[in-house]
């Protein structure tokens, strides 16, 4: 198992509580900073070098209604992490896990994606304007889009990729959300997700032998969901793909 963290001290932390609780030494710890194509490029370098086999990517990273910010490659930090990091990074990894007998790819995407009619193909980095749970709902939407073209491409091949929504989680995902986040404070507990909790429906989607052979669905508790209306539009989904492929330097 590979752990790719952007805080490594963080990362260091959960790594010894993983290897305390589970026994195991098959753990490892690697830098990896969505919010960098470069820190992407070389992550990916690394693992193609040193792993010859990927069965699973789980592609978990995420940022939720943070002040405008831009990444350093000029992104919106919300869709630059949230979707483009992730899709520079399977793209680059895509070839190793079709190299395994059965592979899984997870994007942890949200019920968020509902909160917008579609991508801002005109302002995909909220230049002109920018509303912090629209940007977030557009990253969430492109997890699933992502999901659906790559489904399309990977058909006929070993590799499967599915989208989930985890439900609310108890973490500090919500740092940046102002008020809401406090007022969520003293029942969060109450209803929301444990962290065990919420990692269910990756898992689920990861390993479980209901998933095998499932691909280009969107998924919560454990189950097959319908998404919403824009996140079937196969003509957006096509119109992301090359978009992401030019912004991140890829050329088919």
């Amino acid at each position: 198992v590979i752990m790719a963290c952007r805080n490594v001290e963080k990362g260091r932390e959960a790594l010894d509580e993983v290897l305390k609780r589970s026994g195991s030494n098959k753990v490892v710890l690697k830098k990896l900073d969505l919010s960098s194509l470069a820190s992407v490029r070389k992550f990916a370098e690394e693992i193609l070098k040193e792993e010859p086999r990927l069965d699973i990517l789980v592609n978990n990273a995420g940022v939720m209604m943070c002040p405008y910010s831009k990444t350093e490659d000029g992104f919106e930090m919300q869709i630059g992490v949230n979707h483009f990091g992730h899709f520079l990074l399977t793209n680059l990894l895509l070839d190793r896990l079709k190299e395994a007998p059965k592979a899984r790819i997870v994007n942890v995407s949200s019920v968020g994606h509902y909160f917008t009619w579609g991508i801002k193909f005109y302002d995909i980095n909220s230049e002109k304007s920018y509303s912090k749970i629209v940007a977030y709902a557009q990253s969430k939407l492109a997890n699933i889009l992502f999901t659906k073209a790559l489904a399309k491409r990977l058909e006929g091949t070993n590799v499967t990729v599915n989208a989930l929504h985890p439900g609310p989680v108890a973490t500090d995902l919500e740092r940046h959300t102002g008020l809401l986040g406090y007022i969520n404070v003293p029942t969060r507990y109450l209803v929301y997700k444990s962290c065990w909790e919420g990692a269910q429906t990756s898992i689920y989607c990861a390993v479980s032998e209901e998933m095998e052979g499932v691909s280009g669905q969107y998924l919560a508790d454990c189950k097959i969901k319908k998404s919403s209306a824009a996140s079937m539009d196969s003509e957006m989904a096509e119109h992301l793909w090359d978009v992401s492929m030019k912004a991140v330097g890829l050329e088919e």
